[in-house]
């Protein structure tokens, strides 16, 4: 929790505040903050815990609340990892009391084949939006960018002199090259032109200012300010950075994409659940089917392991499995 000017409250727990502390240290996102104190948030709450003196034996209650999850929650395993990590990080960083391992009740994992559009449901999707959303996910179907990906693009990671774009500190903090459509290089420049003249007014009003990773702003003083490390998709309003306190643009938020996405999909009609990432899957599957090879497609995604990647073959054969059903021949 965080006041107005963007400080912690002093209510907040001395726990949560160390380890709140530690993870920016350490350079970890916010949203990673945020889910990693949640999860020891309920943690506590689930075992009564009052003093540190609560959170001994840890291995034996994290066991038991991460089997907790899986079978009175039913939660997903993506959702109990995350749990499992946040805990891991609690002992092992703040209380300096590491466990070897929990053998708790793993959540089943289900497997599941991505949603994909085709190139119509594709350009109806993107016919029914309009506006920064629509460019939005114009990269994100044109380059196979995850959605945070895309919303967190610096001006100097866009090169439209050579249809690329730069993605830096993907997911496992990888940096990589991926292409850009033809067709956007127009819309993207008209956009830019927009947003430079809405940070020239910004710096005229004394703001200005954009977060930079990793204290780049004490390394390279002004920086903050120049055009080159710009947001693309900068937020329409100003607010209070909730780390430091400062008021600035930040970059658009991602529900505002999504609620764009859900928007245009109900008015076409399209049944499938088509989400930000929807795009992403539909890029990959498009390139395999015009006869991209995987490991091409598996570097632009920025896959770690070819068998991540290898999901979008079976995507693409069509009946199960590719046999043709006997009902075509009758």
């Amino acid at each position: 929790m965080t006041n107005e000017g963007g400080g912690q409250r002093e209510s907040r727990p001395r726990l949560l505040k160390e380890m709140s502390d530690l993870m920016r240290t350490r350079h970890y996102a916010l949203r990673t903050e945020e889910a990693h104190c949640d999860w020891v948030r309920r943690y506590v709450k689930f075992y009564g815990m009052r003093s540190r003196a609560d959170l001994a034996d840890g291995a034996v209650k994290v066991e038991r609340f991460l089997t907790h999850l899986a079978v009175e929650g039913q939660v997903a395993p993506s959702t109990q990892n995350q749990a499992f990590n946040a805990l891991l990080f609690l002992y092992r960083e703040v209380l300096r009391q590491p466990f070897e391992s929990v053998k708790a009740l793993r959540a089943k994992e289900s497997k599941r084949l991505p949603v994909v559009m085709t190139e119509e449901e594709i350009r109806r999707v993107l016919t029914s939006m309009s506006g920064t959303c629509q460019l939005v996910c114009k990269i994100l179907y044109g380059s196979g960018l995850r959605v945070m990906e895309a919303l967190r693009l610096r001006v100097k990671d866009i090169d439209l002199a050579m249809r690329q774009i730069t993605v830096r500190q993907g997911k496992g903090d990888k940096d990589r090259w991926t292409t850009m459509g033809t067709n956007l290089i127009d819309p993207l420049q008209e956009h830019l032109n927009r947003v430079k003249a809405q940070h020239e007014r910004d710096l005229r009003d004394g703001f200005g200012t954009v977060y930079l990773p990793h204290a780049l702003a004490r390394k390279y003083p002004g920086a903050e300010r120049e055009w080159g490390w710009q947001w693309v998709f900068p937020s329409r309003d100003v607010s209070t950075d909730p780390r430091t306190g400062v008021r600035r643009r930040h970059h658009m938020a991602d529900a505002t994409v999504n609620r764009a996405i859900k928007t245009a999909v109900a008015r076409t009609g399209i049944t499938k659940r088509v989400t930000s990432h929807t795009f992403r899957h539909s890029f990959a599957t498009h390139l395999l089917a015009r006869g991209t090879d995987i490991r091409t497609i598996q570097s632009l995604l920025g896959h770690k392991d070819v068998a991540t990647t290898m999901i979008y073959t079976h995507v693409l054969r069509q009946g199960g499995e590719g046999v043709r059903s006997p009902l075509d021949d009758l």
